[in-house]
């Protein structure tokens, strides 16, 4: 049986025991207002299980793939994280804010007018390609001990080391002003908020993340994600299955 369990594998779920011990890597789709551990949370709720890890995190606000491991998949985590990702994006030109995307206030609001086609396209080729990426303040990267975002929800901004990164394509997918939807495919650590924010500086009317959609990891697709709805039905399924051979037990 493989231990990747998505929509077209759903059949082949294991039982609970083999779940805790051996282990599944679950490929789940996060709903908006979710924040990753609230999915791992559920399944280990609804599956009544010990071990239960993602490989990668998702904002709140964002959906799509996230990966759990069961059990002693646990173990195996870190061979998702350090896959490509690829996300669809929604960036909103004429915006600032203090972290890059729709959770804190405006900033600041510029017009956008002069925003053309051939530029937009110009100066995200611009952004294809290794680079440094300064990590956003409101982040969970660590300084002193704590996470980012505790210092930037107190006002503060500390300094950061940029990190590595590599965006390996951009696709515009539309361009409705001051609206412009993005496909783009990179490397592990790379946050969209803060490639989103330097696409906009680059403009220079600035821009915000208004919506984003992790759609893959590696070969791992997000058609293939079970949803929270799926993963409650498959537990009834499991369930009724439980109660059915109990009974047989009992009449036998």
């Amino acid at each position: 049986m493989t231990s990747i369990i998505g929509r077209p594998q759903k059949d082949l779920l294991p039982d609970r025991k083999v779940m805790n011990e051996e282990g599944v890597d679950l490929l789940v789709d996060k709903p908006m207002g979710w924040t990753s551990f609230d999915v791992v949370g559920k399944v280990r709720s609804l599956f009544q299980l010990n071990k239960v890890g993602h490989a990668g995190t998702l904002d709140p606000k964002a959906t799509g793939l996230l990966i759990l491991c069961t059990g002693k998949r646990t173990k195996s985590v870190d061979q998702f994280k350090n896959l490509e990702k690829e996300y669809v994006a929604t960036m909103t030109l004429g915006k600032t804010t203090a972290s890059f995307d729709t959770e804190t206030e405006v900033l600041t609001e510029s017009d956008t007018s002069g925003v053309s086609l051939e530029g937009l396209r110009t100066v995200l080729n611009e952004f294809i390609g290794r680079q440094l990426q300064l990590p956003p303040m409101y982040s969970a990267v660590k300084h002193g001990g704590k996470p980012l975002y505790e210092y930037a929800r107190k006002g503060k901004t500390v300094a950061r080391d940029p990190r590595e990164i590599e965006v390996t394509a951009i696709e515009l997918i539309a361009f409705r002003s001051p609206d412009i939807e993005l496909r783009i495919q990179c490397s592990k650590g790379t946050y969209i908020r803060s490639l989103v924010h330097d696409i906009g500086q680059r403009l220079g009317c600035g821009a915000i993340l208004s919506k984003l959609r992790r759609t893959g990891i590696g070969p791992y697709d997000v058609d293939d994600a079970l949803s929270i709805d799926e993963l409650v039905q498959l537990n009834h399924h499991q369930q009724a299955m439980m109660e059915a051979e109990y009974d047989r037990s009992i009449r036998a």
